[in-house]
C-alpha cells in the first residue's frame, strides 16, 4: 500500500501544480460562463476545462459534491487531462456518468480527430456510484485498468480507439449492461465477455475479428448483439442460447454458414446477414420474414479450382457496409469490397495500393459549381466526392453509382463523370440493373475525384491519323464525317454527337405542316482548329423529305460556331450534292461545331433555329405548393415535369391539400431559381438554402425538386385567415408583385423573370407553437380547447409542439434511423423514407418523425415513447432536453394557475396531476 501511495505522490504534485496555475489562469479570463447547471457539469465544449475543473476543485466548491454528470473533452493536454481526472474522485464523489470522448475538433478534411487519452489514473476506481464511462474517439490501445473494477459501472463506451483486445477482467463487472467497442482492432475476444450475465447491448461492429468465443452463449440477457464489418466465417452453435435476444446484425462478414437454431428465437425479430458468402442458409431463415440475405451468392456453386495440389488457398476478399455516421474506411494492399451508406460500391483489387490508405467520401447535393452539363445532358445522381483527390492506383478501382433512368434512352447514353486534371471528362461506362427501378452505372478509376451520372445524346469519337479516315454515328448512321488523307499532320481527336428534335415541336414553333428539320451534327476536336484538306460532310434529309422531289428553295444548311449565339445560313456557300436520302457538302472552312439541315418555307430561318435550339433544351415543368392537412403551415414546394404531376398529386393528396399546380413553365437543365412568400407570410426557418426570405431550387429534370418549410405570419389570425401567396423567380425579385388569382394560371416565358404565382391559406387560430394564446384565454375552458396540429403528447406527461420537434429532429442527424426503429418505425418504412428522401438528409428526418407523431396524435405515453427510444438510442442529450421542455411548461402551467386564481391556495401541485386541476375546478 506504501508502494502505491509513493507511485501516487508525482500524479498529486502535479495536479496541486496544475490546480494553482489553473486558478491563476481563470480568475484572469473575463466572464467565464457559469459551469455549473444542477448537477450537470459539461466542460467538454469550454477551452480549457480541464483548468476550469481543478479551479473548482482548489477552491473546494460546495456544488461540486452534487454533481452527478462530467463532460470533459479528450484534447486537453495529456499530462493536464490525467492530473485533473486524478481529483475526480475526491472532489466529484458522487458521480454516476463521466463523459471522456475525443471527436470535438475535425481535420482539414472535416473527418473527427480523436483525441489524446491514452490510459486513465488507477484512482478512478474509487468511484464507487459511477454507471456510465464514454471513453469514445480517443486513442486507448489498451483497456484501463481501473475499468474492470468500477463494479457499479453499467454503461461503457470504447468506440473509435485503437485497442486490440479486452482484458478477461471486464467479465467481473457485475453491473455492465452496455457495452459498445466499435472502429478498433480487435482480433480475439475473452472468454469472460460470457459471464456479463447483465449485459442486453453488445455492439462489436468495425473491428478484425474472425471468431467468436462459444462462452458468449452465456450472455442470458443480451437482447442486442453486432459483429458487422468483421472478418468472421463461422458462428458457435452457442448463439442459438440467447433467448432474450431481440437484434442480431452480422452482415459485411465472411461467413459461410449459421447456425439453424437461430431461426428459434424467440424473441428475434431482426437477423442481418447481409454482403457475407452464403451459398446456403437453413429452409427455416430463408423464408423467415426478419432475415435479410441481400448480397449473398445464394445458390451459386463454389468456384471451380484448377490449382495444383499444395497450392494455397488465397483468402477471399474482405468486405465492409458502411453505416450512415461513418464518412471513411481503410483500404490495405489485400484489396476489399466496400458498400457505403449512401449505395454507391467500390471493389480495390489487390495491390491497388502499397501502404494502407484511409478513403473518405461525401455525398454532394447537386448544384450548379459541381454540375458541369452540355447542352442536351441531363443529370442522373447526385454528386460523390472521394478522397484523397488524385492520388493514383496501381490498379484501377471499380466504382458502381446509383443513378434513375432516364425518361428517353433513344439515341442517348449513360456515363459517369469526373473531374481529372482541372477538367471534367466522360468514363468508360457499363450499366448494370440488380433489381427493377434499381439501376448501376459501372466504371474503372485510376484515381479519386468527384463523381455523377449524366444522360447525354450518343458520342462516338475516333482519332483522326494523317492518312485520314470516315466517323459515324452509331445512333444515325446516315451522319458521317470524311476526313481524306493529309487532312491532318499530327493526330488529333474528333468527337461527334447527334441530337433529333420531334417534327411536331418544330411545326408547332413555325406553324407550317410541312416544315421539318434533320438531325442536329455536333462536332468538337482536339489540336488546331483548322484542316489541311476539305472534310465532307454528310446529313440525311429532313423527315419525309426525299432527293427526286424537294424543292431546292425552301433548303436551307445552318451552322453555328460558339460562342455565337446566331446561326448562319450558309446555302450559298457551299455545293450540296443530294442523294435520294442524304445531302453531302465541304464547309467552306474548318468543320464548325454545329449543322442543321431545314426545309420551310420561312425566310428568316437563322432567328427560328435559334428558338428551336433552345427549344431542344427546354423542359416543360409545373410548379405545386401543397400545405400539410394536420398542419398548414407546413407547405411543400415542388417543381417536377409536367408528364409526372397528375400521378405526384394522386399521391400527396392523402396528406397534404393546395391549389392547383401552376401552368407550364419552361426550364433548361440545372438552372437556379427561386420561392418566395408574400403579403405577409415569411419562411419559419433558419436555412442554408434560404437567402433573404427565398428557398433556392436548382431543377434538375431526373432528380426530386422538393422542399418542405415552415411558414409563419405576423398578422393577427385569431379572428380570422390569412391568405397570401408563394412566388417562383428567376433570379430577382421583380419590382411588382402579381396578384394570385390571375397568376396562377398566367403564362411566363422563360425570359421572364416571374415564373408562376399560387395561393396560400393559413387557417384561423394560433399557430402552430409559435404564437400561443395566453394562459389567462381559455384555461377554463379547457375542454373546449383545440390543441395546435400535431401536438405530442397528453395532459399528464406535458405537450411537444411542431417547433420542439423541429428542434428535436435539427438534433438527430445521422442517429435517426436508429430512433425510428426504436419508436416502433418498421423497417420497410424506413427503407422507404431513405429512397424518398434519399439527397435530402433533413428531409427525412423530418418525415419520419412528423410521420411518427400524426400517428400518435392522441395517444397517451407518446412523449414518454419518445424520451425511451433516444435513451435506447444513446441520444441522452436529446431526451434531457426534451424533459426540459416538458418541465418549462409545467412551471409556466402553475404560474398560469395562480395568476388566474384557480388555485386559491396559491401552491399548486408539483406533480404531474397539477395539469389535470382545471378540470376539476
Amino acid at each position: 500500500m506504501a508502494a502505491v501511495e509513493e507511485g501516487l505522490e508525482p500524479q498529486l504534485a502535479a495536479a496541486e501544480d496544475a490546480a494553482e496555475d489553473a486558478a491563476d489562469t481563470v480568475d484572469a479570463w473575463p466572464a467565464a460562463p457559469p459551469l455549473l447547471a444542477g448537477n450537470r457539469l459539461s466542460l467538454d465544449l469550454y477551452p480549457g476545462g480541464c483548468q476550469r475543473l481543478l479551479h473548482l476543485c482548489a477552491q473546494q466548491t460546495p456544488q461540486l459534491l452534487e454533481v452527478e454528470f462530467l463532460q470533459l473533452s479528450g484534447h486537453e493536454d495529456p499530462q493536464l487531462l490525467e492530473a485533473t481526472l486524478a481529483q475526480v474522485p475526491w472532489s466529484l464523489p458522487h458521480l454516476r456518468s463521466l463523459v471522456l470522448k475525443g471527436g470535438q475538433q475535425r481535420d482539414a478534411l472535416g473527418a473527427c480527430l480523436r483525441g489524446s487519452l491514452t490510459t486513465l489514473p488507477a484512482r478512478l476506481s474509487g468511484l464507487a456510484r459511477l454507471a456510465h464511462l464514454d471513453l469514445s474517439f480517443n486513442s486507448l490501445e489498451t483497456l484501463p485498468a481501473c475499468v474492470p473494477q468500477m463494479c457499479a459501472l453499467g454503461a461503457l463506451l470504447l468506440s473509435h480507439n485503437h485497442l486490440s483486445e479486452l482484458p478477461e477482467a471486464l467479465g467481473a463487472l457485475p453491473a455492465l449492461s452496455f457495452l459498445a467497442v466499435t472502429h478498433n482492432r480487435l482480433q480475439a475476444l475473452p472468454t469472460a465477455l460470457g459471464a456479463l450475465s447483465t449485459l442486453q447491448c453488445l455492439d462489436l461492429s468495425e473491428n478484425l475479428l474472425d471468431s467468436v468465443p462459444p462462452e458468449i452463449g452465456g450472455l442470458s440477457s443480451l437482447a442486442e448483439l453486432s459483429l458487422a464489418s468483421n472478418r468472421l466465417q463461422s458462428l458457435p452453435a452457442s448463439l442459438a442460447g440467447l433467448r432474450s435476444l431481440r437484434l442480431l446484425v452480422l452482415h459485411s462478414n465472411l461467413l459461410a454458414s449459421v447456425p439453424a437454431g437461430l431461426a428459434r428465437l424467440p424473441l428475434l425479430t431482426r437477423l442481418d446477414l447481409r454482403d457475407n458468402q452464403l451459398r446456403d442458409v437453413p429452409p427455416e431463415l430463408l423464408d423467415a420474414p426478419f432475415v435479410r440475405l441481400q448480397g449473398n451468392p445464394l445458390g451459386k456453386a463454389l468456384p471451380d479450382s484448377h490449382s495444383p495440389p499444395g497450392t494455397p488457398m488465397v483468402p477471399e476478399m474482405p468486405r465492409l457496409f458502411l453505416t450512415s455516421d461513418l464518412d471513411s474506411f481503410p483500404v490495405t494492399p489485400q484489396g476489399c469490397s466496400v458498400t457505403l451508406a449512401c449505395g454507391v460500391r467500390l471493389q480495390f483489387p489487390a495491390g491497388a495500393t502499397t501502404t494502407s490508405v484511409t478513403i473518405r467520401y461525401r455525398q454532394w447535393q447537386p448544384e450548379p459549381r459541381l454540375v458541369p452539363l452540355g447542352p442536351h445532358d441531363t443529370l442522373l445522381s447526385g454528386v460523390l466526392e472521394l478522397q484523397p483527390h488524385g492520388v493514383a492506383f496501381q490498379q484501377e478501382v471499380d466504382l458502381w453509382l446509383l443513378f434513375v433512368s432516364p425518361r428517353s434512352r433513344r439515341c442517348r447514353e449513360v456515363v459517369v463523370r469526373t473531374l481529372s486534371d482541372d477538367s471534367w471528362s466522360d468514363l468508360e461506362t457499363h450499366l448494370e440493373e440488380e433489381a427493377p427501378k434499381r439501376l448501376w452505372a459501372h466504371c474503372q478509376v485510376p484515381h479519386f475525384s468527384w463523381f455523377l451520372v449524366v444522360s447525354r445524346p450518343v458520342s462516338n469519337a475516333c482519332l483522326v491519323p494523317p492518312e485520314g479516315t470516315l466517323l459515324f454515328s452509331s445512333g444515325h448512321p446516315g451522319v458521317k464525317v470524311t476526313f481524306p488523307p493529309g487532312a491532318t499532320e499530327e493526330p488529333r481527336h474528333v468527337c461527334m454527337q447527334v441530337v433529333r428534335m420531334a417534327g411536331r415541336e418544330l411545326q408547332a414553333l413555325l406553324q407550317e405542316p410541312e416544315a421539318a428539320v434533320s438531325p442536329l451534327l455536333c462536332l468538337s476536336q482536339s489540336g488546331p482548329s483548322s484542316f489541311l484538306q476539305p472534310v465532307t460532310v454528310q446529313l440525311p434529309l429532313p423527315p419525309g423529305i426525299t432527293g427526286l422531289s424537294l424543292d431546292r428553295s425552301r433548303l436551307h444548311l445552318l451552322y453555328r460556331a460558339p460562342p455565337a449565339a446566331t446561326w448562319d445560313d450558309i446555302t450559298a456557300q457551299v455545293a450540296l450534292e443530294l442523294t435520294h436520302l442524304y445531302a453531302r457538302f465541304q464547309p467552306p472552312s474548318s468543320p464548325a461545331p454545329r449543322y442543321w439541315l431545314w426545309y420551310t418555307t420561312k425566310a428568316c430561318v437563322g432567328h427560328l433555329a435559334g428558338k428551336a435550339w433552345r427549344r431542344l433544351r427546354l423542359h416543360h415543368v409545373n410548379l405545386i405548393a401543397l400545405q400539410r392537412r394536420r398542419d398548414p403551415e407546413q407547405i411543400l414546394l415542388q417543381c417536377l415535369p409536367r408528364s409526372k404531376v397528375d400521378a405526384t398529386l394522386r399521391r400527396l393528396l392523402e396528406r397534404y391539400r393546395g391549389p392547383e399546380p401552376s401552368d407550364t413553365v419552361e426550364m433548361f437543365e440545372g438552372e437556379r431559381f427561386f420561392a418566395a412568400f408574400e403579403r405577409g407570410i415569411d419562411v419559419d426557418a433558419d436555412r442554408p438554402d434560404c437567402v433573404e426570405g427565398r428557398v433556392c431550387f436548382v431543377f434538375y429534370s431526373h432528380l426530386k425538386n422538393v422542399k418542405e418549410v415552415y411558414v409563419t405570419t405576423t398578422l393577427d389570425r385569431q379572428a380570422q385567415a390569412v391568405r397570401g401567396q408563394v412566388s417562383f423567380y428567376r433570379g430577382a425579385v421583380p419590382g411588382e408583385v402579381p396578384e394570385e388569382v390571375p397568376a396562377a394560371r398566367h403564362r411566363k416565358g422563360v425570359d421572364a423573370l416571374w415564373m408562376a404565382t399560387l395561393p396560400i391559406k393559413l387557417p384561423v387560430g394560433p399557430g402552430t407553437g409559435r404564437r400561443k394564446l395566453p394562459r389567462s384565454e381559455g384555461l377554463g375552458h379547457r375542454a373546449n380547447l383545440s390543441l395546435a396540429p400535431l401536438n405530442l403528447g397528453d395532459a399528464d406527461t406535458g405537450f411537444l409542439t411542431q417547433s420542439n420537434l423541429l428542434s428535436v429532429a435539427g438534433r438527430l442527424g445521422p442517429d435517426w434511423p436508429t430512433v425510428a426503429l426504436h419508436l416502433g418505425v418498421s423497417y420497410q418504412e424506413l427503407q422507404r423514407i431513405r429512397h424518398e428522401f434519399r439527397d435530402d438528409l433533413d428531409g427525412q428526418i423530418r418525415h419520419m418523425l412528423f410521420s411518427w407523431a400524426e400517428r400518435q396524435a392522441g395517444q397517451p405515453g407518446a412523449v414518454g415513447l419518445l424520451m425511451q427510444a433516444l435513451e435506447q438510442s444513446d441520444r441522452r442529450d436529446v431526451a434531457e432536453e426534451v424533459r426540459a421542455v416538458l418541465e418549462l411548461g409545467r412551471h409556466k402551467y402553475l404560474d398560469g394557475i395562480r395568476r388566474t386564481s384557480l388555485d386559491p391556495g396559491g401552491l399548486g401541485p408539483t406533480g404531474p396531476s397539477a395539469s389535470k386541476s382545471p378540470e376539476r375546478v
